[in-house]
């Protein structure tokens, strides 16, 4: 097998504001440990595939720090998207860059902010399913087996019986549920957390495509036929005003006959808001998990960060306080899914500084 891998790099982590900002998204910060996000994605692919052949796709303004966090990645392996237009296009685009390279290559599909502790265990998933996926020319998708009825996940379900060493059909794809579908989800125990990470040929993903988003596959061989011209980049910006903003999971995934999914036997997260950091961070004796200069009296189970300025918070229980050099989020924990709705309310209002 000739193993590729694609780190999808160029969301902005709205749901962090406000650590994570355009320019310093959360896949570009230290959340846990010394490394940053990108850096520990990259690390966890050693020893399964070199770094020649690890590609990243993010855009303009990310790119130059993505090159210097990962060194050991050649620079021209790292793509840039005009604008972003959802995964599908971000996918087709990063597609047909590693087709150009290796027509045989067998791609291993990994958003860049994941947390996933046992290494091993991931390694040998990676390997069952590409193995699964280069002989059957099938569509493998990574799901978890969840442990509480999370409502910032998507789900998918899946046939009971196996296909083959831990690969089964998938049946369906559920968006994110609220509380009362998440519980009935959990019970059922055939629908797993949606991981977001994909494990496909080329051929495979660029055939799916062409069959189900014709428009974008229109659109990948226009780019194709120019990717050596002196026009390449004004080509794809053009091509990419004119594709649709949508989720390869709803664009190909939803609708393919050909879709697999095999078990992640290993701890994961997608830390997709501050509650997530709260839950995989050490807490102390009152349940707070604190970064920083930081005073706390009649306060539980909260996350508190505040490393450049002495904060104080006194008579709080399970609240987010996140203090940065200029701005401050106060936020209960149950409601951290709605941290995005700053990002729109900072645009509307014009304060670009803050984003």
């Amino acid at each position: 097998m000739n193993l590729f891998a694609l780190v999808m790099a160029g969301g902005i982590g709205s749901r962090f504001w406000p650590r994570s900002k355009e320019k310093t998204p959360k896949q570009l910060l230290k959340i846990f440990g010394d490394n940053t996000m990108i850096q520990d994605t990259s690390a966890r692919l050693n020893g399964v595939i070199p770094n020649e052949n690890i590609f990243v796709i993010t855009n303009k303004v990310q790119r130059d720090e993505i090159i210097k966090q990962l060194p050991g990645i050649p620079p021209n392996n790292i793509l840039e998207e005009p604008f972003g237009r959802n995964t599908a296009a971000c996918i087709g685009l990063a597609s047909i860059m590693i087709e150009e390279k290796s027509k045989d290559a067998l791609t291993i599909v990994l958003p860049a902010d994941h947390i996933i502790r046992d290494k091993v265990s991931f390694h040998n998933t990676l390997i069952s399913a590409a193995r699964f996926a280069n002989e059957s020319k099938g569509l493998v998708t990574i799901g978890i087996i969840p442990t509480r009825p999370e409502t910032g996940y998507g789900y998918i379900q899946i046939d009971d019986s196996i296909v083959t060493d831990n690969i089964h059909k998938v049946l369906t794809f559920a968006e994110k549920p609220n509380y009362a579908t998440a519980v009935r989800f959990l019970e059922s125990g055939d629908f797993l957390w949606n991981s977001g990470m994909f494990i496909w040929r080329i051929d495979s993903i660029l055939e799916e495509t062409r069959k189900y988003m014709p428009e974008l596959y229109e659109g990948l061989e226009t780019i194709k036929k120019s990717m050596h011209a002196p026009n390449f980049d004004e080509v794809v910006n053009k091509v990419y005003g004119q594709l649709k903003n949508i989720s390869i999971d709803y664009g190909v995934m939803e609708k393919s006959q050909k879709v697999f999914l095999t078990k992640g036997d290993f701890s994961w997260s997608d830390v997709g808001s501050w509650e997530e950091v709260y839950q995989l961070s050490e807490k102390n004796e009152d349940g707070n998990a604190i970064v920083g200069k930081v005073f706390t009296d009649m306060t539980s189970e909260s996350y508190i960060y505040s490393p450049d300025k002495f904060t104080a918070v006194i008579g709080a229980e399970n609240f987010i306080v996140i203090n940065t050099d200029d701005a401050l989020l106060i936020c209960r924990r149950d409601k951290a899914q709605d941290v995005k709705k700053i990002i729109e309310h900072l645009k509307y209002s014009k304060m670009n500084k803050h984003l």
